[in-house]
Order: structure tokens, then sequence, then C-alpha cells
């Protein structure tokens, strides 16, 4: 078992307030995503969680039990932090069991335990190196295999990959996912990158400023975000935002561009889209047209940067080795179902 409620959990440091009032419900065996801007809180939360932090109100339940007042120690929950925190002059072996060995389990119990977690995380051949020779994703699997031979109830991440490049976040991401598979155990993840929010979590829980925005499965987010703050956030790139205003038919683009939404349920302010569903067309085809400014070439991918006149750029992602120059001009085709509206308030406003 380990489902985790958490009920108006608030948290100040001093007179801070941190933490204003998160209510959250986390089933058993869900993977959990916190994800948020630096000093959005989601890191704090964890910690309350944990234990390492103490709610200065509200109620925390693991199992169905009350564990607000008991220490980290006494939850029955792991922790796997950003620094991999190994002993230096142990073994992988060594560093794997020593949370057994301080509770007194017996040298048969430690070495069961740690070849188990060795066989999940593939780290057989390196149970008799020490750290100083491992790789950093090496070194991260054994702070996680440390955090297995425990048996919690629940595992807790705490920006676990930052530490890692590029290539090696890519490949711990998957390995996280196959574990929490194989395991089938609660886990709660947190991370300021969206794309390992996205890729891992059965449901996201967006945090800015202490309170969560939105929660829910990560395409449901995409597709649907409740305000201005998910919408931005939450996908890479990131939606562009137009200002706008309501019309009898639909909104009118700040540039003077009319587009015609009927059956919209309220005063927008904010006109979404997202770079993905854009179409680069000819500029007698465009419902915009603009000037390229700047033309990223990724390969697979190209971000073109669209001027317009009295807009910000328009990012339009482009699928393969777009033949695009800057100073070309283009126009730019969106399928209204794809664009999201937002009032003076930055909530979403829907669309019969």
């Amino acid at each position: 078992m380990g489902a985790i409620n958490l009920d108006d959990i608030h948290k100040f440091f001093g007179e801070v307030h941190v933490i204003k009032g998160v209510d959250l419900e986390i089933t058993e065996g869900e993977f959990v995503v916190f994800v948020g801007p630096s000093g959005c809180g989601k890191s704090t939360m964890l910690r309350l969680i944990s234990g390492l932090e103490e709610a200065t109100s509200g109620h925390v339940q693991i199992q169905g039990k009350d564990v607000t007042a008991l220490g980290a120690a006494e939850r029955g929950l792991a922790m796997v932090f950003q620094s991999y925190a190994l002993y230096p002059h142990m073994t992988v072996r060594e560093n794997m069991g020593f949370g057994l060995k301080i509770a007194g389990e017996g040298k048969s119990a430690q070495a069961d335990a740690v070849q188990r977690a060795a066989d999940i995380l593939q780290l057989g051949p390196l149970l008799d190196r020490k750290p100083k020779e491992l790789s950093g994703g090496q070194r991260q699997r054994v702070a996680i295999g440390r955090a297995i031979v425990r048996e919690p109830a629940a595992f807790l991440f705490d920006e676990p990959l930052s530490n890692l490049d590029a290539a090696l976040r890519v490949q711990m991401r998957i390995e996280i996912a196959r574990l929490h598979r194989r395991l089938g155990k609660t886990m709660i993840y947190v991370t300021h990158d969206q794309v390992e929010a996205m890729t891992l979590a059965d449901r996201i829980v967006v945090f800015d400023a202490g309170v969560i925005q939105q929660q829910g499965a990560p395409l449901d987010l995409y597709r649907r975000p409740s305000n201005l703050f998910v919408a931005t956030f939450i996908g890479s790139p990131k939606m562009n935002i137009l200002p706008c205003q309501p019309t009898d038919g639909g909104v009118r683009i700040t540039d003077g561009t009319d587009i015609v939404r009927p059956g919209i349920q309220g005063e927008p302010r904010h006109f979404g889209i997202r770079p993905e569903h854009i179409r680069l067309v000819p500029p007698d085809e465009a419902i915009l047209t603009g000037t390229v400014g700047v033309a990223e070439h990724l390969g697979g991918d190209s971000f073109i940067y669209v001027d317009i006149e009295g807009l910000d750029p328009v990012n339009v992602r482009v699928a393969g080795g777009a033949e695009i120059t800057e100073d070309q001009t283009v126009g730019l085709a969106f399928d209204l179902a794809d664009t999201h509206l937002f009032g003076a308030d930055e909530l979403r406003i829907e669309v019969a």
C-alpha cells in the first residue's frame, strides 16, 4: 500500500507563506510528477511528505495513517536526491546495504536485498566498485538501488537527473519509467523539466507560488490548460500567446487580424496557439503574415520565429529540414480547434 493524502497543507518559513493550502490524493502505484518553476514550492512539498520538513498546519496521511507528527525515518518512504550522496569509501554493495545494516538487518537479508536491487538496476558487475569508479548515471542508479532495498511504501525523487548530461538524462528517464512498471510502487517525482514530467507521469501536478495550478494526465494538461500559466509552462517549445480583444464573431488580434470563432463563452484577452499547430503557407492563404526573424534548423525539426508588426515573434515548429531563410515573407495558418483563449483573469475560456 502506498496511497498518500495531503489535507490543507500550509508551510511558513518565518513570515513567508511557501505552501498555501495544498489538498492532494495520490493513489497506490501512481506515478505523480510535481512540476513548476524554481521557487514554486514543489521541492518543499516533497520534503513535507517525506518528513524532512514539518508542516505548519494540515495533515499528511500515508497508507491511511496520519503521519504528520512523525519524523522521516518513521514514514516508510525512500527518497532519491539530486546529489547521489554515496559514501566514497564504501563499495556499491556496501552503499546499497548500509541502510539495512543501520536498521539491524542480518547479513544474509542485506545480501539478498542488495542482489535483488542490483538485478533490477543491472548493477551486478559494479557491486565491488567504489563510487569514484562509476559514471554519473551509474552513481544515480546506486542511489536508486539504496532506496529499493528498503522496500518503501513509496519513492520520492527530488530532481534526480539534474546533474546528468542530456544523453544520460534521457537514458535514466527510460530506466525510471521501466522501474516503476516493474515495481508497481507509488512514486512522486519533482522536476522543473516539463519534458520529464510529460514522459514519466501518470498525473502531473503543476505548482506555482505554493498553489496547485492544475493537475491531470499529461495530455489533458497539454490539450486543455486551465490557465495561462499552465498553457505556457506545459509544452516544449511553449505556446505562443497573442493579445486580443473580443468581437461579435470571434476575436481580433492586436495587429488587426480578425479571427472568426463563434460560441466564445467569455471575453478573451489572450489568444494561444502552439508552435507545432501552425503551418507555413503562401501569404495569400494565411491567417497571419510576417517576416522570418530567426530560423533554427535542428535536423529533425526547425523553429521559425516570425516577426509580425505589433506582436511578439511567433514561433513555428516545422518538421524536417525546412528551406526557410531569414527576412523571408511567410504566411501562417492553423486550425481553430487547436487554439486556446484566456480572459483578463488568465483563466481558460471555453468555446461552444
